[in-house]
């Protein structure tokens, strides 16, 4: 597959990168020319050069909680020079972490060793998945590569039809992976072939990245695209089995109806909740499709659930927790704001974010008050926070791979 150049929208594009000093620094804008469609940052974009909104400095709070580093290891150059959010996976006692110039690592949990590490001839954009047996990355190729999760080994690469930048998931009979192109792509797990590919259709205008599909139980693939809707379909065949929107694009220009479905689903039991930007929030029923609860909500990240709440980040680099199944907003916390913070992670009593200079920020789930900070390094944080038994892990852009302890 010939590799699409990376060209300049006629949007404006803003990063709020900020030094201790507040240096701002606007971020290139890139889109990639695919199938008619323009591929932008999920950064905040402005109308007017002068609408710039400074991430806030982080101020003093009391202290509750310290984070200490137990571990830290190297997985090659993280995220790269792209804006991917290549984020590792922990399966039964091991992490499985990826870094975009090819290199693929297991490392064992408890004591940060590492297992075992690959190198693939492709640069990744999209990973970690891992289960039955298999390490699944999605690469800038037009490909998902298979690993075998005890050795590392590559068991199979499968062609898909465009750059894979969420990822694959497997229930050991297929491997789904969601492709920049609007397409759910499944492949066999024992080989890569392909067995089905669902489309949709694209918007003129769209964020770069997409939502990893889930694999439910009850046999279905369940996933969320750029035009804002959610499907499902039968995981055996690819028949779908409904169709809902998550929101509806509204504006005159196209920048004002990008609607994407970017962030991780969240499987709750027999409902499947969905987050959009510049759309809203929504629980659906599994089998069914019917809409059963949901509320106005802009955000590219996914969600997290504790204390009877549903937690999310929005646009603006707020933390929000929502009474579950009501409109109720329990707490909004605001001394992250435009700090570009990823989504939540709950841990024990906290949650979890990080942002794009590096600190891990820990909010009490009960008001939403900051109890603690640690700063892993200085080179941002885009790849969501994993927790396991206590610990924190992080994969900071730069490719370090860290296991945080809370006291």
């Amino acid at each position: 597959m010939e590799k699409n150049p990376y060209i300049i929208p006629t949007y404006s594009v803003k990063s709020r990168i900020q030094s201790s000093h507040l240096r701002l620094a606007v971020a290139a804008v890139f889109a990639l020319a695919l199938s008619g469609c323009n591929y932008l940052n999920p950064l905040d974009w402005f109308a007017d050069d002068e609408e710039i909104n400074l991430p806030v400095e982080l101020g003093l709070f009391d202290r509750e909680v310290e984070m200490n580093r137990q571990w830290r290891i190297s997985v090659g150059n993280g995220q790269g020079d792209n804006y991917t959010k290549i984020t590792p996976i922990i399966d039964s006692g091991v992490i499985y972490a990826a870094s975009e110039n090819g290199i693929v690592l297991a490392v064992e949990l408890s004591t940060g060793n590492v297992l075992w590490r690959q190198r693939i001839a492709s640069t990744i954009t999209g990973g970690v998945g891992a289960g039955d047996g298999l390490v699944m990355i999605g690469t800038e190729d037009a490909e998902v590569v298979a690993l075998d999760q005890g050795n590392g080994e590559i068991l199979w690469t499968g062609a898909v039809s465009s750059e894979v930048l969420s990822a694959p998931q497997t229930n050991g009979d297929i491997a789904v992976a969601q492709t920049v192109d609007g397409k759910l792509v499944a492949l066999e797990a024992s080989d890569g072939s392909q067995r089905w590919t669902y489309e949709t259709t694209l918007p003129a205008l769209t964020l770069r990245g997409t939502s990893q599909p889930v694999i439910t139980p009850s046999g279905s693939v369940i996933a969320g695209f750029s035009n804002g809707t959610l499907i499902s379909v039968a995981a055996e065949d690819g028949v779908l089995f409904w169709e809902e929107r998550v929101a509806i694009p509204e504006g005159r220009y196209d920048i004002d109806r990008v609607i994407d479905v970017d962030g991780n689903l969240l499987l709750d039991g027999n409902r499947i909740l969905a987050a959009s930007y510049q759309g809203n929030l929504m629980a659906f029923e599994i089998n069914s499709g019917r809409i059963v609860w949901g509320i106005q909500a802009s955000s590219y990240h996914g969600m997290e659930q504790g204390f009877g709440n549903i937690y999310y980040s929005d646009d603006e680099s707020r933390v929000i927790a929502i009474r579950d199944n009501s409109e109720d907003v329990v707490w909004e916390n605001n001394d992250l704001h435009f700090r570009s913070i990823t989504a939540p992670t709950v841990i024990g009593n906290y949650i979890a974010v990080a942002d794009f200079e590096g600190y891990i920020h820990l909010i009490s789930q009960v008001d939403g008050r900051l109890v603690g900070r640690f700063q892993v390094d200085g080179d941002g944080v885009r790849a969501n926070l994993l927790a396991n038994n206590g610990t924190l892990y992080v994969f900071s852009n730069d490719g370090s791979l860290a296991a945080l302890s809370l006291q």
